[in-house]
């Protein structure tokens, strides 16, 4: 039975609603259309990249996970890791992807081995930033694509179509700003997980080696009023929060900018919605990372301050005009 014809059973059965019905049918349809478009005949190794992913949809369905505030990925019985990329690899066109400043990579690498620890402070473009990530790193830096800790807001460990994929990272989940209040009556207990959250990621921090991504904007890039994909803006207080764990684990950190130019593979909703299961188009493309060059948390324009709020502003804004600086030099490329 194809793919299709399995979910038209699973709706009949009532194994799945027509929401996730339609949803994954639209994944479905327009990952199909982009690897045709693109020169790429839909295959069986292709239909049975879905009929396992509808399996492991469907499995967690009918048993939902629970996510810890630290989850290691699964890679036995089921390598979830693998899954994951194997996915997403027939929408990467190789050819024109980049890493940008392998040499910044290599530093990563030196600085992890000798157990110190990397803070990736990066935008978010795809709900998949953490497979194309790994990826595209794959053939520079095997520590980095296989063992960087993703800071996962709680979409991706709630939604049914994200979990597959969660489920084979390294994640320390948060409950975000945007969604800590809904729905009202669970916002103690989502304030109780993020401190847990806190503290097992000091934990981690302490012990050394680890490198963390986070998006300090909080969630995905979006279109403006012009259409145009721009850099989310980054919170001061996330940023100045990983600056004061680093510094109490007592361990070397690094800070590092990253831009990534991901967002055609798998757009999010222009929109930012409440509700889980939002519809997702994919699409064959390039894809992009800058790692751009280390940053000092204590020297940059602003830091002779005296106000620590005005401070910590500036420190965000240094960061995020790296980012936004390197993400437009890519985009001015492709459009060149």
């Amino acid at each position: 039975m194809n793919f299709l014809d399995t979910l038209d059973a699973a709706l009949e059965k009532g194994s799945i609603d027509s929401k996730l019905y339609h949803n994954l049918t639209t994944l479905h349809n327009t990952y199909a259309q982009s690897l045709e478009e693109g020169g790429i005949p839909y295959s069986e190794e292709h239909e049975a990249i879905f009929l396992k992913m509808f399996e492991l949809v469907l499995d967690q369905v009918l048993h939902p996970p629970t996510f810890e505030p630290f989850h290691k990925k699964i890679t036995a019985p089921i390598n979830y890791f693998r899954f994951g990329i194997d996915f997403l690899r027939p929408l990467v066109d190789k050819e024109i992807s980049k890493v940008l400043h392998i040499n910044n990579v290599e530093k990563i690498d030196t600085q992890l081995a000798r157990g110190e620890n990397v803070i990736l402070f990066a935008n978010h473009q795809t709900e998949v930033d953490p497979q194309l990530m790994s990826l595209m790193l794959e053939k520079h830096s095997s520590e980095i694509a296989e063992e960087v800790i993703f800071v996962a807001g709680d979409r991706v460990i709630s939604d049914p179509m994200a979990i597959p994929f969660s489920i084979g990272r390294n994640l320390l989940c948060i409950y975000s700003k945007r969604h800590i209040d809904s729905p009202p009556e669970k916002k103690n207990e989502k304030q109780l997980h993020n401190q847990r959250t806190m503290r097992r990621m000091k934990e981690l921090l302490a012990e050394g080696g680890k490198c963390i991504y986070v998006a300090p904007s909080g969630g995905r890039d979006r279109p403006n009023a012009e259409g145009e994909v721009t850099v989310a803006p980054f919170d001061p207080q996330s940023i100045e929060m990983f600056r004061l764990m680093a510094k109490q684990s007592k361990c070397p950190t690094h800070f590092y900018p990253l831009a990534l130019v991901t967002y055609d593979i798998l757009p999010p909703p222009h929109t930012i919605e409440t509700e889980l299961g939002e519809v997702r188009n994919a699409k064959r493309g390039g894809i992009f990372f800058s790692f751009a060059d280390e940053v000092d948390m204590d020297e940059f324009p602003g830091s002779d301050m005296q106000d620590r709020h005005a401070k910590r502003s500036a420190r965000a804004m240094h960061i995020w005009n790296i980012v936004k600086t390197e993400y437009t030099e890519i985009k001015q490329g492709l459009a060149s």
